[in-house]
């Protein structure tokens, strides 16, 4: 289909917009590559476990070389006991991000608006500001398009829009500098705005 609907106001369907040929030719491999690369960046990576020479304490032999009948010891702080180090354990030095060039970024977000308007989920409005600042007026917005969830794209949202937004757990609002392929991935439905559409188009 590679066509998005255009909404009026009350999310009315008025007419279609085609995206660009070259959409057909980006592989889905990109998304994943971005997908991949945003979730790792999430990561904590808070896991970290003391080593032996990390614990405190283990200065003095816990008992002599011979005689006891036990298993020979040189320090406490080894992992056989209880409160020593922990062999093999996490630690909070590793990087867990995943390198993504800009190009790819860009043919990620590409290909994830493709799929959302190949399946039909795909809206343009020429904004999506609630000027009273009201979430019931932005969940009758949401509620008008009948869809599971959707991610409202703003070029610059002001602050009664965020806050009309909010509080609604199937919706999010992003502005067009926070725009990603994971994000619209991730909703069932995007509904941009006309002027954000059109410079993601142009960049291509």
């Amino acid at each position: 289909m590679m066509k998005a609907l255009v909404l009026d106001q009350k999310m009315k369907k008025t007419s279609e917009v085609a995206l660009p040929e070259r959409y057909n030719e980006i592989h889905e491999h990109n998304l994943y590559l971005y997908v991949k690369s945003y979730l790792a960046s999430l990561r904590a990576n808070s896991a970290d476990a003391k080593t032996r020479g990390q614990v405190s304490g283990g200065g003095k032999k816990p008992w002599a070389q011979k005689g006891g009948g036990r298993a020979r010891a040189g320090s406490i702080t080894s992992p056989v006991f209880v409160g020593g180090g922990v062999s093999h354990g996490p630690s909070n030095n590793k990087n867990y991000n995943l390198k993504i060039n800009k190009k790819q970024k860009r043919l990620a977000l590409e290909f994830a608006l493709k799929q959302k308007a190949d399946a039909g989920k795909l809206y343009i409005v020429d904004s999506v500001a609630i000027a009273s600042g009201k979430t019931k007026d932005a969940y009758n917005a949401f509620k008008a398009l009948g869809e599971r969830s959707t991610l409202f794209v703003s070029q610059m949202s002001d602050e009664p829009t965020f806050l009309a937004y909010r509080n609604l757990k199937q919706c999010y609002l992003a502005d067009s500098n926070e725009l990603n392929a994971y994000l619209v991935a991730a909703f069932r439905s995007v509904v941009i705005e006309k002027a954000v559409f059109d410079e993601i188009v142009k960049e291509g």
